[in-house]
């Protein structure tokens, strides 16, 4: 019979730690940290300390690739002087070859190396005050796109050189690094993609405080906009002349977007400014069109219809810069449309406009932009003018700082598709 003594506790040897453990544990600290960090600089570093302290280097730096640029950009850099915002073309030294083959690249002997690899090197330490003896450089991949490399110089030991095992670890560590960088840079652009939103918003909200406001108590003239997107690129305005006088105008301006809601701010804004002493339509869009014609892009008009309403002579002076021919809607139920119109604003400086005086008796007067007849149902049919006459003559009725946006509700409701902007202004005679 054997008898075996057991072993004291501390006797018992303790298990060892493999380095693979090791390394698992700093990947899975590294995803840890990125998945806390959205600053892209902060994740640069960060990656850029965990990386040389495992792999004890001397120097490390993260180049990304600029695509508009076509260049290698050094965004972050530790122990190597002079990098910050440096560039290199994709073409040069090790860091394009490891792009290329989508692989991390050990240059065990820098002087020893090809030709290139080593005259590449010389000229970097020439510019950085560094001396470059051994080089790993690992593509930074994240959703099978090469985003920049990782560059790590000299191991800090006797001979400096990295070993083959040195090449394998940078390259599993790159992997959760460029994820973080990925995910940094597009919380970047989303910031600065909210930031770009909210400004639109704010210019939205400058060109609606430029549009007339309806009064709730009896006045001839109303006026609706509703922007195809947050910008709109119509604008109207109304005001009371006095002795029974009321001027307005109606533009729409070519083209979509930013670029269109600012020419159409400018046009808005002369418009309100001369509307206040020059009384003659005409005159007035000369006026206009000189002024937009001195700073307007090149493609560019403004379309503009603009008249005055004498509710005591019961007449209506009107001049248009190629707008849409406004409907004139009789109490007998006929239609009719004014069509004489010139050339549209901000096309050739000092052109002649015409002004035309019209009798506005028992009568509505419809002015709007494109998008209301151009606006198409699901079958992609358009309103048209007849359409949107039969809108007119079923909310003739209802008061006209109600009738504009009940009317565009409905167009809206029956699964008409909005594309462009929608404005409305109408004149109804006293």
């Amino acid at each position: 019979m054997f008898l075996f003594k057991p072993k004291k506790p501390e006797e018992e040897k303790k298990p060892e730690v493999s380095q693979a453990n090791i390394d698992l544990e700093i990947i899975t600290n590294m995803n840890q940290e990125f998945a806390l960090s959205l600053e892209l600089k902060e994740t640069l570093n960060t990656a850029l300390k965990v990386i040389i302290g495992r792999l004890n280097a001397q120097a490390a730096n993260i180049f990304l690739i600029n695509d508009q640029k076509k260049k290698f950009e050094c965004i972050a850099s530790i122990n190597q002087d002079y990098l910050d915002e440096y560039e290199l073309d994709l073409s040069d030294g090790v860091m394009a070859k490891a792009v290329e083959q989508k692989k991390c690249i050990r240059v065990g002997n820098v002087r020893k190396d090809v030709r290139e690899i080593a005259e590449f090197y010389f000229d970097l330490d020439n510019k950085t005050n560094f001396t470059t003896y051994s080089v790993l450089c690992s593509p930074l991949i994240a959703a099978n796109e090469c985003i920049g490399v990782i560059h790590c110089l000299n191991k800090k030991t006797d001979d400096k050189l990295f070993i083959e095992e040195d090449r394998k670890l940078l390259e599993t560590l790159s992997a959760p690094a460029a994820l973080a960088i990925r995910n940094a840079k597009m919380a970047k652009e989303m910031i600065e993609k909210n930031k770009i939103q909210k400004e639109v918003e704010i210019v939205g909200e400058i060109q609606k405080s430029l549009l007339s406001q309806n009064k709730k108590e009896d006045f001839p003239i109303a006026g609706i906009n509703i922007p195809a997107k947050v910008v709109s690129g119509d604008f109207y305005n109304f005001s009371d002349l006095g002795d029974g006088k009321y001027g307005f105008g109606v533009a729409d301006v070519s083209g979509k977007g930013i670029k269109s809601s600012l020419l159409m701010s400018k046009a808005s804004s002369l418009y309100r400014c001369l509307s206040k002493t020059n009384f003659s339509a005409a005159d007035l869009l000369i006026q206009l069109n000189n002024e937009i014609c001195e700073t307007i892009s090149r493609g560019m008009f403004v379309t503009m219809l603009v008249g005055i309403y004498d509710s005591t002579k019961k007449e209506l002076l009107l001049s248009s810069a190629g707008h849409e021919p406004p409907i004139i809607f009789s109490k007998d139920g006929v239609f009719t449309n004014y069509n004489e119109a010139g050339p549209p604003l901000g096309i050739m400086p000092n052109t002649k406009y015409q002004e035309h005086t019209i009798s506005f008796v028992n009568s509505s007067m419809y002015i709007f932009t494109d998008g209301i007849t151009e606006i198409k149902n699901p079958n992609g049919e358009m309103l048209g003018s007849e359409g949107f006459q039969n809108y007119i003559k079923q909310y003739q009725s209802t008061p006209n700082n109600e009738r504009l946006k009940i009317m565009i509700d409905d167009i809206l409701n029956k699964g008409h598709i909005q594309k462009d902007d929608l404005t409305i202004v109408v004149i109804d005679s006293k």
